[in-house]
């Protein structure tokens, strides 16, 4: 087997997801204050909710496909009724939605970083390269449609199903590796480019995702009294 697909699909989701979990713990411990999303939306609001709603909605969709299509049972789709090739085509539909979604947001954002200069003025480095490296990981899954969709047409669903076994291999801590010489470079690339994002994560403003208020949709009512005048 060739060494660095050994080493990329075998070794490093495991460094990146150690430095995920550890330089995340370490950063909230020690640096709190810089614990935010830094956002740049009372600098300029134009296009801001339109490109921050499809950015997110899109990006969560497909964090939630990717999560229950790749590491779900596989007994659990046969069970539903859904064969390894309408799997497929779901994953095909449901990725280029929630895609096209995200590189519009995307695309928005990365322009208002680099060509309003309020927002350019107040963002760093990171800023640009993280959001950058998003959008070029969020095409390389977007081209990978058309060559599913090659697979598809042609009734063929294996390169799916060696994607989740690999997935699942590495949640069991057995990876296997070999199991990506089955898939299309594009693949590859894209599952490196989503890798490294775990990697880049503790050191960006992406760490305010461990913060989302989920206790916001719960909070009980607010009593409000009005103020009476003798």
């Amino acid at each position: 087997m060739d060494y660095w697909v050994k080493f990329i699909f075998g070794v490093y989701p495991y460094l990146a997801g150690t430095v995920f979990l550890i330089a995340c713990w370490i950063r909230f411990d020690a640096e709190q204050y810089t614990w935010k999303s830094d956002s740049s939306q009372l600098l300029s609001r134009k296009y801001m909710r339109v490109a921050s709603n499809f950015f997110h909605i899109g990006i969560i969709g497909i964090f939630l496909g990717h999560f229950i299509g790749l590491l779900g049972p596989h007994a659990l789709w046969q069970a539903l009724g859904i064969s390894d090739l309408g799997h497929q085509y779901l994953a095909m539909y449901a990725g280029a939605a929630f895609g096209i979604l995200c590189l519009i947001g995307g695309t928005m954002l990365w322009m208002r970083r680099m060509f309003n200069p309020r927002v350019r003025a107040a963002s760093r480095w990171m800023d640009i390269a993280l959001l950058s490296w998003i959008l070029i990981t969020l095409l390389a899954g977007l081209s990978t449609i058309f060559v599913s969709a090659g697979h598809a047409a042609k009734g063929d669903a294996e390169v799916m199903l060696a994607l989740s076994a690999w997935a699942k291999s590495i949640v069991a801590f057995s990876p296997e590796p070999e199991l990506m010489l089955k898939v299309d470079p594009i693949y590859r690339l894209h599952v490196f480019l989503g890798m490294s994002l775990f990697l880049f994560f503790p050191f960006t403003r992406l760490v305010h995702i461990w913060s989302v208020p989920i206790g916001y949709l719960f909070r009980a009512y607010q009593i409000m009294r009005a103020r009476r005048t003798a």
